[in-house]
């Protein structure tokens, strides 16, 4: 772990926050690793249950550390925790729901498209700007493209502008615009992470293993996946608890903290 990533538990939320203020928060080398080690050491913890992705300072993200890209040095090993980085939320096991403040652009869109839920507050700002670099958001654009839709994608990338946080909510980059970002962010990580680990888990699979198949498909897993969640333990609890008005205690969770 760097000093550029902070990492704290509070109970079942793991809650990660980019701390590289002074450079806006741009992701050098070190930063992605850290980042992709700490999500996937999270994606395997049975004691999480969601993530929150924030940030400290002005910016959430400006993108990619361009010195350290410029020096040309560990290409193949940049690369390698790049693309670790920017298609974690196509195969990670547990949400990831970030709060954004400030700007977010190039690699810091193509964090915000990977996360499941996204809070901006208003003044938030994203963007695929790497074109006015001479460059093209290669390993972030199939995430981007995966929330907006390929031709929106194609246009940002083309024209490299920054848009605004209401345009990123109607366009599907982020689903709530509110002050205190974070806060809310948060609010709604806790909730997450408080439902069945056995329906969030199955049901994050089941999204990840359907994508682009025929809905016949795609039917037969969804059978076959919500007859065993009927059959299983957290199902029976979250309707006796439903029928006696009170919160469910999920009997998967106790196994996990047990």
């Amino acid at each position: 772990m760097t000093d550029h990533l902070h990492s704290v538990r509070e109970g079942r939320l793991l809650r990660l926050t980019l701390n590289r203020p002074e450079k806006r928060n741009a992701l050098d080398a070190s930063l992605c690793r850290a980042l992709a080690d700490a999500l996937d050491d999270a994606g395997r913890d049975p004691a999480v249950g969601a993530i929150l992705l924030t940030a400290n300072g002005r910016a959430f993200c400006a993108g990619m550390d361009l010195v350290e890209i410029a020096q040309g040095t560990h290409a193949e090993e940049i690369d390698a925790v790049h693309e670790r980085l920017f298609t974690i939320g196509a195969r990670l096991a547990k949400p990831l729901i970030a709060g954004v403040q400030g700007p977010a652009l190039g690699g810091g869109a193509g964090l915000v498209a990977n996360c499941h839920i996204v809070v901006a507050d208003p003044e938030a700002s994203f963007g695929l700007t790497e074109i006015r670099l001479g460059l093209w958001p290669f390993l972030v654009y199939r995430a981007v493209a995966s929330a907006l839709g390929e031709r929106r994608t194609l246009e940002l990338s083309l024209t490299g502008r920054i848009f605004s946080a209401a345009e990123a909510r109607e366009s599907g980059l982020v689903h709530q615009v509110t002050d205190g970002a974070p806060t809310r962010a948060c609010e709604i990580a806790r909730v997450v992470a408080g439902f069945s680990p056995t329906a969030v888990e199955k049901g994050m699979a089941f999204a990840q293993r359907v994508r682009g198949l025929d809905w016949q498909d795609a039917g037969a897993i969804a059978r076959h996946e919500r007859n065993q969640v009927f059959a299983g333990d957290d199902f029976r609890e979250g309707i006796r608890a439903f029928r006696e008005k009170r919160n469910p205690h999920w009997p998967s969770l106790g196994e996990r903290d047990g």
